[in-house]
């Protein structure tokens, strides 16, 4: 490879993210890029992001494809200097055929990677999510980065590198592919080859290119005798279900933000021995609170969550064993975490699947400032564009269900958090009002929480004051 050729792979995403989906590719071969140039758009299980170039010149090669999974640290994309002609890419070899194009496996990769670095430490002024460059700050990342994930300038007429060497520098720990080549991937999936059942020939039974040619011109293997049922359950779309016996119209790859929101409600279910109490509680001098402050300013009147946020702060800091974690160390002892401060989740349902994002310090706004916190991650989030920062660092979490039209729900709590409060819809209701039957605006709260921090009392205690609040929200407000 031409030593004008610069190879920039996928970076470290930050929050211990190890893979991301390439959803778009924003430049071609044969454009050009400048630095700072988003030329893709990735998304990770905490968010979407467009990656900037760290190089200005040529793009020469796209190393992957729109849909595909791509590990932290494989090539992304080359590009020929500024100045230089793209270098045509050579046929792959029996060896080459297994490695990605563009990765450094010469023996100055470690000073590559350094030089890597001491340029990002200069600056460039953009910043990805677990990535990018201090915009010229003297100080810099303070985690070591991996020599797996820089960006790195083959050294022309490096002696030839063994296939084992080859595959160390691709391979990240922990992500042990028996697939390293884009190539032999796609050439499986366009001749539906599954690579599961291939037998790789190569080094750490490493599936090349041969490998899967071989399988593609295999004899197909005899029919079956009939039967209604033909194919298992990790049937194809378009098969028949092995245990059902229907066919199967859709296959959906778990991946992205759903993958992550599985991970953590199956953690929270496994771990965590939660209890549920309930009440219902007449919000009609909330409503008509807020109606009254709408007409002296339309434009500038706090949502209702926004007023419940705002008690439900209060109430954390009356009961503060529900703004707690519950950790266990790695010796076996247990300990509960407590927080100076209050930063308050709320679930938003976005295009990507559902997402927590947190407004911090929410113990320190007034409900209109709630409210103005609360619309603008809403927006960030479903745009994709919320940081992890501003996704994974709650420390409770309120729950408007009732935008779905439903009463109630047995929440799951947000690991590792402690507790979930939920709101349900508001509707007229029958209700008993100094001695005398009414019809009232009544909503039912439902909090969840993790018994191994505090007992039925307190969990009682907080639902309690909340409601309160609700049915008697200008005495709470003046107390605040």
């Amino acid at each position: 490879m031409s030593s004008e050729m610069q190879v920039f792979r996928l970076p470290d995403l930050g929050e211990g993210l190890t893979e991301a989906e390439l959803v778009n590719w924003l430049v071609a071969v044969g454009d050009e890029v400048r630095v700072d140039q988003p030329i893709a758009e990735v998304e990770t299980a905490k968010s979407m992001v467009e990656v900037p170039s760290p190089y200005a010149g040529t793009v020469a090669e796209l190393h992957g494809e729109a849909g595909e999974t791509l590990d932290v640290g494989k090539p992304l994309i080359s590009i020929a200097r500024a100045g230089a002609a793209p270098a045509a890419p050579e046929a792959p070899s029996a060896t080459d055929d297994a490695v990605s194009t563009g990765v450094a496996t010469s023996p100055e990769v470690e000073a590559a990677a350094e030089t890597y670095r001491t340029e990002e430490k200069a600056g460039s002024g953009n910043v990805l999510i677990g990535y990018g460059t201090p915009g010229g700050a003297t100080g810099g990342r303070t985690r070591p980065r991996k020599a797996s994930v820089a960006v790195v300038e083959p050294v022309t007429e490096a002696p030839a590198p063994s296939l084992e060497a080859a595959l160390a520098a691709t391979r990240i720990p922990g992500k042990l592919s028996a697939v390293i080549s884009p190539l032999v991937r796609k050439m499986a999936r366009d001749h539906g080859v599954s690579l599961d059942a291939i037998e790789g020939s190569g080094a750490s039974g490493l599936i090349m290119r041969r490998d899967v040619e071989a399988a593609i011109s295999a004899p197909a293997a005899p029919a079956a005798p009939a039967s209604p049922v033909t194919v298992g359950a990790g049937a194809a779309a378009g098969s028949v279900d092995g245990r059902t016996g229907l066919g199967v119209s859709a296959r959906t790859p778990v991946r992205g933000v759903r993958k992550a929101v599985a991970a953590n409600m199956t953690r929270s279910r496994s771990e965590i021995p939660e209890a549920t109490v309930w009440v219902d509680v007449d919000a009609t001098a909330l409503l008509e609170m807020r109606a009254e402050l709408k007409k002296r300013a339309p434009h500038d009147t706090p949502g209702l969550l926004a007023f419940i946020a705002r008690f439900v702060t209060a109430g954390l800091k009356r009961y503060p064993a529900l703004n707690t974690r519950f950790e266990t160390a790695a010796d076996g002892s247990q300990e509960i975490v407590g927080f100076e401060g209050i930063n308050l989740g709320f679930a938003a349902q976005t295009d990507r699947g559902l997402v927590v994002p947190s407004v911090r310090n929410a113990h320190e706004l007034s409900a209109r400032e709630l409210d103005a916190e609360i619309r603008r991650l809403t927006a960030v989030a479903r745009e994709g564009k919320a940081t992890p920062t501003e996704l994974g660092s709650g420390t409770f979490t309120l729950n408007n269900y009732g935008v779905f039209g439903v009463d109630g729900s047995a929440a799951i709590i947000n690991y590792p958090e402690v507790a979930m409060l939920g709101v349900g819809r508001i509707i007229d209701k029958p209700w008993v009002v100094n001695g005398d039957l009414a019809v009232r605006k009544v909503t039912e709260l439902t909090l969840a929480f993790d018994h191994r921090v505090c007992d039925g009392e307190t969990a009682a205690g907080f639902l309690r004051y909340v409601a309160d609040a609700i049915e008697n929200p200008g005495g709470t407000l003046a107390d605040m």
